[in-house]
Order: structure tokens, then C-alpha cells, then sequence
């Protein structure tokens, strides 16, 4: 039985962490050097970078910065934001980052992501997919960081995604991002019992029983979590103290 990974992430805006509610109300939240070395030592599974402006100021992700962060932490780091060609993850995989995450791009260009896949295996390739309810029960992909809605739905897209060699989705319910009251549980478990990769959750994590929830009722592989790190409110000993306890299996 694969162990649950814990997951800090660093969304990056003009190369400072930040972190808001719902996509919108950003507030800073300190060095993403600083803050991914902390977590590499206090036993983070993985680190993920995201460039959250980078598509929607048309350039590509900070190569330097990504940089000074492998520099300084020894867990597998994934990194994404602008990211639309082979040359460009090629940078990134040359500046240290180990797998990187496509949303934007890979919607409108799907065949980015066979392509990627082929150049550097499917491990290498995450599809980030950021998905909303809407009224009439589904749960629909948005791009551009959230702010252009899409009417695509999102277990399709996600399923179409692992067709075209995605290894793995990070999947973030913006009903749920920053709000702290616990993970988008149904849509997290269709996607996690129907599809052949691991599926990461994001948005909401705010306690500890939302983790195991996550894990226990959606059947996650892994949960990535922002605010509750960066803001010391939870800290990852403390959490994968927790999991152990209630027999989740989790990396010590």
C-alpha cells in the first residue's frame, strides 16, 4: 500500500509567496526560499512551486528562482505556471525541479501533454486542473488562475488528460481554496477511484481531520495544503503525527 503524501505549496506572484481565499485576496505569506527549506526539513513528501501569474501575464515561470529553491531542499519538487512547450520544461528540469504541473496550456493545446510525456515520461507531467461547482451540480474547469470558466467538466477533461499520458492531477476546488473548512471530498473521490494516477487534492485543508477525511473518504493520494503551513497554524510533524495515529500509512 502506497503511503499519503503531505504537500506544502508556494504560489509564487511577483517571487514572493502569497496565498488568498477563493483565488482572489492575496496576502504574502513570506520567501518561498525560505519557507521550502523549512518545509523539506520538517518532513514535507514533496514540494510544489506555481507560478500564479505567469499565464496570465503571458511569461514564463521564474527558472532563477525555481533554482535557489532545489538548491535548498531535497524532495521531489514540482513547479509550474506558463509553462507551454518541451523547451520550456526543460529549463525548469535543468534549474532542479523534478515533475511539473500544466493547466492552462494543456487545455487548449491537449496534445502538450503527449508530447510532454514522450520527451520526458508520464511521471514528469502533473495536469493541474482548477474546477468549480456550478448550479446545476458539476463541476467545471476554469483556466487562466481561476478567472475564465470553461465548459468542459472536469472528471472528462481529467480522464481525456490521463489518455494523453498525464501521470498525475492535481486537482484544486476553488469552492474550497483558502477557506480552511476541509477538501472538495465528492469530486476528489470520483476522480481518485475512476482514474489510473495518483490524484492530489487541494483547497480547504484547515485541520487535521480534514486530512484524514481526504484520505480515508476520497481516497486521495496525496493533499496539498498552503495557509495552515505558511501561517504556522498547523505544522507537517505535527500533522503526520496526527495521520499516524488515526493508522493513516504516512511517511514519518
Amino acid at each position: 500500500m502506497l503511503t499519503k503524501r503531505i504537500i506544502p505549496c508556494l504560489d509564487i506572484k511577483d517571487g514572493r509567496t502569497v496565498k488568498g481565499t477563493n483565488f482572489v485576496d492575496l496576502r504574502d505569506a513570506g520567501d518561498p526560499v525560505e519557507l521550502g527549506a523549512l518545509y523539506a526539513s520538517e518532513g514535507a513528501d514533496e514540494l510544489v512551486f506555481l507560478d500564479i501569474t505567469a499565464t496570465q501575464e503571458k511569461r514564463k515561470t521564474l527558472s532563477q528562482l525555481v533554482n535557489r529553491i532545489a538548491h535548498h531542499i531535497n524532495i521531489p519538487f514540482t513547479v509550474g505556471g506558463g509553462i507551454s512547450s518541451v523547451e520550456d520544461v526543460q529549463e525548469l528540469l535543468n534549474n532542479g525541479a523534478d515533475k511539473i504541473s500544466v493547466n492552462t496550456a494543456a487545455f487548449k493545446d491537449p496534445e502538450l501533454i503527449s508530447g510532454l510525456a514522450r520527451e520526458f515520461g508520464s511521471q514528469c507531467v502533473v495536469l493541474a486542473i482548477d474546477a468549480k461547482k456550478e448550479n446545476d451540480g458539476q463541476w467545471y474547469v476554469y483556466l487562466n488562475g481561476g478567472r475564465v470558466k470553461t465548459s468542459s467538466e472536469c472528471f472528462a477533461w481529467a480522464k481525456k488528460g490521463v489518455e494523453l499520458g498525464a501521470g498525475e492531477i492535481l486537482l484544486t476546488s476553488m469552492d474550497h481554496d483558502g477557506t480552511k473548512k476541509g477538501f472538495a471530498l465528492e469530486i476528489t473521490r470520483l476522480l481518485a477511484e475512476n482514474l489510473s494516477v495518483p490524484v492530489i487534492a487541494s483547497g480547504g485543508g484547515g485541520t487535521e481531520q480534514d486530512f484524514v477525511d481526504v484520505f480515508e473518504q476520497a481516497h486521495a493520494d496525496a493533499a496539498l495544503a498552503a495557509s495552515i503551513f505558511h501561517f504556522k497554524e498547523i505544522s507537517i510533524p505535527h500533522l503526520k503525527g496526527f495521520l499516524l495515529n488515526r493508522n493513516i500509512n504516512i511517511r514519518r
